[in-house]
């Protein structure tokens, strides 16, 4: 119950109400935020209180972790929200209150959760003054006794138990979204909440964040696409990791100044994308733009015109900590999906849905073919910047929900990470191409996964597996055959079980006609009997006893 959580809830009302974060809503193109607007106006720590500057920044970090990243979501889509609220929600990418270097440099020398040594021993020099904040950390520069420079990563102390409450909290509501709303239902929204609780609080451990870090370093080594730093150590709330030379995505000023290609900087980055999903099934999930950079020159030589690189600026992967990954299915299913869209044959689109199992056998295929030509169909002649993702993202759960379609949560975490891709997209290169892009890929992917010889070589490495696995069968059979007895004999019992409840029934129903004809008979004979009266009343009343009892 909701009420369970009042006290969380009126926290959020309270600081809601002392950053007049009603004064930021725009009332007038959006009035059904009227009543929310009034509600906050209602509470005492509102009273006396005008506008203030930078009120929705400040609520978000007081709210929590859950609500800043909320807002690094929105910070993308400048489509979507205001101008002056964006402004305020770039700040949460990295500019998000501090916490003292006193309790960082506990957390680093922590013998359990930290790194277990004095910061001298560990740094040559550790710079008090933070380099940047968000929503799950802290980083410092330092240095190692080698020279190699570095950034450490401190968890925010105490962070735990406010996720883990407010999860509780979104639990509920999508657990009353579930029950009222079937669009809810269809994207298996407690499942996405439960999956998202798992991966904040895996967040909080970053030696999780330095393995996924790893591995996808590994898997971009020589890129001439990214570059991912090399982690150097990690515990559970601290790592240090090489230090890098980069600007965010969004200060495309500093691409201009640098004479980088902005167009080839937008093909690059959606080519990454794509590369995470289908080649690695490894995709960075959370790509705000404070996770995504871009190489510079060092910063002493950034406004020098002649500055230069030395090769063709990469990506720089960030804060690997959460990660998204597809079944194999899962992955052949999208991809197809998504090449028969880009050919603009939504009659595979919906064959393609059906076989996946994610609409009912008996669903109209024909009708959900021609929502999803509607739909998405005016997108493939269109530029990025002429997109909208988030609308017709909504459409396509609507779609869902009339058809009964099935998303999985999985699938709802890359399109959540396609909306982020967007929003930095439209930024860097509103007129990018994503369709003429992403579709060579796509069918390369796809053609590489059905390639015979592939398959082939993929079978011959897994022979001997399958080899050893053949003297298994003659106990899998045996196996078989007493799961099948046991399910026989399960069913003889439950066929006579049901076969006495039948007889239940139909005796009770014998009863049911006793007692009713019984009822009627001593009612009519008791008003016409006069004196006798009573005595009949009472034979009625003893046959609705009886058969309360019997």
């Amino acid at each position: 119950m909701l009420l369970s959580h009042r006290a969380r809830l009126f926290e959020l009302w309270r600081i809601a109400a002392t950053y007049r974060i009603d004064t930021h809503l725009s009332l007038e193109e959006m009035p059904q935020l009227q009543p929310i607007a009034r509600l906050i106006r209602l509470h005492p720590a509102a009273w006396g209180k005008k506008h203030q500057p930078n009120a929705i920044k400040y609520a978000l970090e007081d709210m929590g972790t859950l609500f800043l990243k909320l807002g690094q979501l929105l910070s993308t889509r400048r489509d979507l929200v205001p101008p002056e609220i964006i402004e305020q929600l770039v700040q949460l990418q990295d500019k998000v209150k501090l916490f003292d270097a006193d309790v960082a440099i506990a957390q680093i020398q922590h013998p359990k959760h930290g790194l277990g040594q004095p910061i001298n021993t560990l740094f040559s020099r550790f710079d008090v003054k933070p380099l940047a904040a968000a929503s799950i950390a802290q980083v410092h520069t330092a240095a190692l006794h080698d020279g190699r420079e570095v950034v450490v990563k401190v968890v925010r102390p105490d962070i735990r138990a406010t996720i883990v409450s407010d999860f509780e909290l979104l639990r509920e509501l999508a657990g009353w979204a579930s029950a009222r709303i079937e669009a809810a239902r269809a994207v298996h929204i407690i499942d996405i909440v439960e999956d998202y609780r798992q991966v904040m609080l895996n967040e909080l451990d970053l030696t999780l964040e330095a393995d996924n870090t790893t591995q996808m370093r590994n898997n971009f080594l020589g890129s001439a696409l990214m570059y991912v730093p090399e982690v150097y150590d990690a515990a559970k709330n601290v790592m240090v990791m090489e230090r890098i030379q980069g600007v965010p995505i969004s200060q495309v000023e500093v691409f201009d100044k640098l004479g980088y290609d902005r167009a080839t900087l937008a093909e690059k980055g959606l080519t990454i994308f794509f590369t995470q999903v289908f080649r690695d099934n490894f995709f960075h999930a959370d790509m705000h733009p404070g996770n995504v950079f871009v190489e510079t020159p060092p910063v002493k030589d950034l406004y020098d015109d002649t500055a230069k690189l030395g090769h063709e600026p990469r990506y720089i992967g960030l804060d690997c900590a959460i990660m998204g990954t597809l079944s194999r299915d899962d992955q052949l299913v999208v991809a197809r999906m998504l090449l028969a869209v880009m050919n603009n044959n939504f009659t595979a689109v919906a064959d393609i849905v059906s076989r996946a199992g994610w609409i009912p056998p008996n669903a109209d295929k024909h009708a959900l073919m021609r929502d999803m030509k509607r739909t998405v169909g005016p997108m493939l002649q269109k530029s990025i910047n002429d997109i909208d993702f988030a609308g017709v993202l909504m459409q396509i759960l609507d779609i869902a929900r009339r058809h009964h379609m099935s998303i999985p949560p999985q699938l709802m975490l890359l399109l959540k990470t396609l909306v982020h891709v967007e929003g930095l997209g439209r930024d860097l290169y509103p007129e990018l191409d994503i369709w003429s892009l992403a579709k060579p890929i796509l069918s390369g992917w796809i053609k590489e996964q059905l390639d015979p010889v592939r398959n082939l070589q993929q079978l011959r490495q897994q022979l001997p597996e399958l080899l050893l696995s053949t003297t298994d069968i003659p106990k899998l059979l045996d196996q078989g055959l007493q799961s099948l007895a046991t399910q026989g004999s399960r069913q003889d019992s439950q066929l006579r079980e049901i076969q006495q409840i039948r007889a239940d029934m139909l005796n009770d129903r014998r009863r049911d006609w006793l007692a009713l004809s019984g009822f009627a008979i001593f009612i009519a004979i008791a008003t016409q009997v006069g004196w006798f009266a009573p005595v009949f009343y009472l034979l009625a009343i003893v046959v609705v006893v009886w058969r309360v009892l019997a």
